[in-house]
C-alpha cells in the first residue's frame, strides 16, 4: 500500500531519471518493488501519471518554443504519430503484462546498457571537439550552444525519431535513450536531439496520462488522488533541476556512464532477487 513517503520518493526518482537514458519507468518499478508497494492498478497508473509532472518542467523551461515555434512543434507532432498509433494498439497489453514486471525491466536495462556502450564506441560523443581544434574559440562556443529549432530537424528525421521512441513501450528501454540514439543515427547532433526528445515527451505523456485517467479515474479514492498530486508536484520540481544538469552534462561527457550504470544496476537486482 502506497503512502506519502512512497509518493515523494517515487516523484524524486521520476524527476531525476525521466530525461536520463536509464528509463524512469523501469526505475519506478524497481523502487516500488524495493518499497514493497505492489503492482496493483493504482501503482501502475501512478507510474504513468506522475511522469507528466516531470514533462511539465519541459513545458515551463521551453515555453517560448512550445507556444511560439509552431513549425518546430508541428515536427514534434509528426514524431508523436508512430508512438500514438503503437501506444494505443498496445496500451492494454503493456499495462497488463509489461508494467510492474521486474524481470522485463532488468533485461531491458541490461540490454539497453550494452547498446548504449556499443553506440558510444561507434559514434564518438565529441566529434565536434575533435573536428574543431583548428577553429577559433568563439566558433567553438557557438557550436556548443547549438539548439533545436524548426530548421534543425526535418520531417523525415522527426518520423524516424518517433519510430525509435515507440520501442520505449517496453519498461526499462528508456524513451530518452531510444529517441537520442535514433536521432543521432539520422544525423542530428547530440544537443539538438536531446532537446527534441524533451519536447517530444510533452504530447507522449499528456496522451498517456489522459488515456489512463479516462480509463481508471473512477477506481481511485480521494486518498489515492492526493498521492498522485504529491508525486506529480515532486516530479515537476525535481525535473526542473535535472533538465539543466543533464543539458550541462552532455556538452562535456558521453553517455557511456549511463550504459555502465544500467548494466551494473541490472546485475545488482539479479543478485538480490535470485541469489540473496
Amino acid at each position: 500500500m502506497m503512502n506519502i513517503f512512497d509518493a515523494i520518493l517515487l516523484g524524486v526518482v521520476e524527476g531525476v531519471t525521466e530525461f536520463l537514458p536509464v528509463s524512469s519507468t523501469g526505475h519506478m518499478i524497481l523502487t516500488s518493488h524495493i518499497l514493497n508497494i505492489g503492482t496493483d492498478l493504482f501503482t501502475k497508473s501512478f507510474e504513468i501519471i506522475i511522469q507528466l509532472g516531470a514533462i511539465l518542467a519541459v513545458v515551463f523551461m521551453y515555453r517560448q518554443k512550445v507556444f511560439k515555434n509552431f513549425r518546430l512543434m508541428f515536427k514534434v507532432g509528426v514524431a508523436f504519430v508512430p508512438t500514438a498509433i503503437i501506444g494505443l494498439a498496445l496500451y492494454s497489453f503493456a499495462k497488463k503484462y509489461l508494467l510492474g514486471d521486474v524481470r522485463i525491466v532488468i533485461a531491458s536495462l541490461f540490454i539497453g546498457g550494452i547498446i548504449i556502450l556499443l553506440f558510444e564506441k561507434k559514434h564518438k560523443t565529441h566529434k565536434s571537439e575533435a573536428n574543431n581544434k583548428e577553429i577559433s574559440q568563439s566558433d567553438a562556443v557557438g557550436a556548443v550552444e547549438e539548439t533545436v529549432d524548426e530548421k534543425s530537424v526535418s520531417i523525415k528525421q522527426a518520423l524516424y525519431i518517433g519510430l525509435f521512441q515507440s520501442i520505449a513501450i517496453i519498461p526499462g528501454v528508456s524513451r530518452s535513450a531510444a529517441t537520442i540514439i535514433g536521432g543521432q543515427l539520422v544525423g542530428l547532433s547530440r544537443k539538438v536531439v536531446v532537446e527534441f526528445s524533451f519536447l517530444l515527451a510533452i504530447p507522449v505523456m499528456f496522451s498517456a496520462t489522459a488515456l489512463d485517467l479516462y480509463k481508471h479515474h473512477d477506481s481511485f479514492s480521494s486518498e489515492q488522488f492526493s498521492l498522485l498530486a504529491v508525486g506529480f508536484v515532486t516530479a515537476f520540481v525535481v525535473a526542473l533541476v535535472a533538465i539543466k544538469t543533464f543539458l550541462s552534462y552532455i556538452q562535456k561527457h558521453s553517455f557511456a556512464v549511463f550504459g555502465v550504470y544500467r548494466i551494473v544496476l541490472s546485475l545488482v537486482f539479479v543478485a538480490v532477487l535470485y541469489f540473496l
